[in-house]
């Protein structure tokens, strides 16, 4: 079971990586084109919206996992422990709802795309595959919210080991 966290946790990041890698290198790629060869590229623009799209949605789960997500917790820290608790229940599990109505439209949508045959202006990319992101990350997400939901049902204390911090 730890193999498979350890996987996972790596696909989440080097995934949300990746994208941003590759974002961030097609905008130097842009600019030096513009600047430099005065040869601007007009798909680039188009390509790096979606690459970063890509990568900050697969980023919310590791915001999840590392809580570095907006909460409000003015109140929440006047809490009692058991109040503290029946307010993660209730917020995780809601949660959870949310991103599984996330996943559903995520992927009406991309169906939705994928029969009309729209495709992106500059570069024709179906748009199908831009929207796949939407079902993709609500899964992770939805995963994610299930894991602390599990979590919190077996009374295992959160901790968050971010690199970061």
């Amino acid at each position: 079971m730890k193999s498979l966290r350890k996987f996972w946790d790596s696909f989440e990041e080097v995934s949300a990586g990746t994208f941003f890698f590759t974002g961030i290198t097609l905008i130097f790629y842009g600019v030096i084109m513009r600047y430099i060869f005065n040869e601007p590229k007009a798909w680039v623009e188009e390509v790096v919206r979606y690459v970063i799209i890509w990568g900050t949605f697969l980023g919310f789960p590791i915001a999840l996992r590392y809580n570095h997500h907006i909460q409000v917790d003015i109140l929440y820290d006047k809490l009692s422990r058991r109040a503290k608790k029946v307010v993660d229940l209730f917020a995780t599990s809601v949660s959870i709802l949310f991103c599984l109505g996330f996943t559903y439209y995520g992927i009406i949508l991309v169906e939705n795309r994928f029969h009309s045959g729209m495709v992106s202006l500059d570069v024709g990319i179906p748009m199908w595959i831009v929207y796949l992101i939407l079902p993709i990350s609500g899964t992770l997400f939805t995963l994610r919210f299930i894991e602390r939901l599990v979590n919190l049902v077996r009374g295992k204390e959160e901790h968050y080991d971010n690199p970061i911090t």
